[in-house]
């Protein structure tokens, strides 16, 4: 069974840094099902999830909304099986429940639908 447990959420204050881990478990078997990993938050709870940043475990290709195109970097550890998500120079704006979440070789970047597995999710708080 694929499992995803993101960690590394918190309060800090704007212009800080703050990195998200996204631990992936349960790959054996679905390497093609589960090659993109994607970073999506939510704010405030109801709204719908916003594509942040994405990247493959083949190759490492990466892919970046424009809102954070910049200012946050994914990065993964193949051998640790986790993908990190480094945010700099946070904004009040950037609050929210990070997600991550995997997919097929392939999908859509910016779709929910194309992810499979999803995480439960860490609060990131940006105080001004």
């Amino acid at each position: 069974q694929v499992k995803l447990v993101e960690s590394g959420g918190g309060l800090v204050q704007a212009g800080e840094s703050l990195r998200l881990s996204c631990a992936v478990s349960g790959r054996a078997g679905r390497t093609f099902s589960t090659d993109r990993v994607g970073w999506f938050r939510q704010q405030p709870p109801g709204n719908d999830r916003e594509f942040v940043a994405g990247i493959t475990w083949r190759g490492g290709n990466t892919y970046y909304a424009d809102s954070t195109k910049g200012r946050f970097t994914i990065s993964r550890d193949n051998a640790e099986n986790t993908v990190y998500l480094q945010m700099n120079n946070v904004k009040p704006e950037d609050t929210a429940v990070y997600y991550c979440a995997s997919g097929p070789y392939g999908g859509a970047w910016y779709v929910r639908q194309s992810y499979n597995y999803w995480g439960q999710g860490t609060q990131v708080t940006i105080s001004s």
